[in-house]
């Protein structure tokens, strides 16, 4: 059985395409820069978005499943219409032409930043109303509704939400926060208290592999996340361990810091800090999916690993 991967070189897609092949399935990938991986199996270009229709089917021959992981996220440089073009206008071709041509599934990768803004604080479940807050959030979120327009209603299509990812080779919020890990400066542990779900790269492909391979019926949506939340307090603590580093969290109270950000005119960057964003995967639990339990001792030994490799 034959999936098409596209996005492989990504966070994600390397440990999706590691375990599609662990549990026996043939991949195609296809890559915006496939000459980077001419060299690990059967590898086509990906369309741009505005690519004729023969391009996009023309990936879809032999094809059952589809994972879509390819998007553009944490760029500074990009615009409102670099995202929708990249994630909300690919992503409708490629389900387009899947549900046309492939009699299997299609996992979207998308993102709570679908739902939810930073500055949110509650719990996201599959019911949470969608009301992103940026540029990439409306993108993730078009890229769902277009994905669930080409299928139809069929129940073959899904997007899985995730919330921030860790693993070697991540970048955006959470690499920011292991290089602040890996510097001498106490920190405030009065305004990191918030408490946010995580997802390693490899539990997220394990749930890639649980979508594809599970009976019945997808819903549209799924969340995902670890099985219990952590404040940003104990991230950076689990980075500092494996850095070697003591924790120097200093117990400032909120309030002074709450006053310098009002002065300072950041009081949304604040309330992303002490935002507690926990994400509910209790359907793809009930489903058979079973979340990672160990995330501060993955935490440590990613950033032991980062220094080793900087000896």
């Amino acid at each position: 059985m034959k999936v098409l991967v596209t996005g492989a070189t990504g966070l994600i897609g390397r440990r999706v395409v590691a375990r599609l092949r662990q549990a026996g399935f043939d991949v195609r990938i296809a890559s915006r820069r496939p000459e980077k991986l001419a060299a690990v199996g059967e590898v086509l270009p990906l369309p741009g978005p505005n690519a004729p229709d023969a391009a996009f089917l023309a990936l879809m021959r032999d094809v059952s499943h589809v994972v879509h992981c390819a998007a553009l996220n944490n760029d500074r440089r990009a615009s409102d219409a670099d995202y929708q073009a990249a994630n909300a206008t690919l992503t409708g071709r490629l389900a387009k032409a899947a549900a046309a041509c492939a009699g299997g599934r299609f996992v979207y990768l998308s993102s709570i930043r679908a739902v939810a803004g930073p500055g949110f604080s509650g719990t996201i479940d599959e019911a949470t109303p969608p009301a992103p807050q940026c540029a990439y959030g409306r993108s993730k979120r078009d890229g769902e509704i277009r994905m669930i327009e080409a299928y139809a209603g069929r129940p073959d299509a899904t997007a899985l939400r995730l919330p921030p990812v860790y693993g070697e080779g991540m970048r955006g919020n959470m690499d920011a926060l292991m290089r602040l890990a890996d510097t001498a400066l106490p920190l405030p542990a009065g305004t990191l208290g918030g408490l946010r779900s995580l997802i390693s790269s490899d539990a997220a492909a394990g749930a890639v592999l649980h979508l594809l391979s599970r009976p019945g019926p997808l819903h549209p949506a799924y969340v995902a996340g670890n099985a219990a939340p952590l404040a940003l307090s104990e991230i950076i603590a689990a980075f500092r361990r494996g850095f070697g580093r003591p924790p120097r969290l200093l117990p400032v109270p909120a309030l002074p810091l709450r006053l310098a950000a009002t002065l300072l005119g950041r009081q949304a960057s604040l309330q992303a800090l002490t935002a507690a964003q926990i994400c509910d995967a209790s359907l793809l639990t009930s489903e058979g999916w079973i979340p990672e339990t160990d995330t501060l001792g993955r935490l440590e030994d990613l950033a032991r690993k980062k220094a080793y490799q900087a000896r």
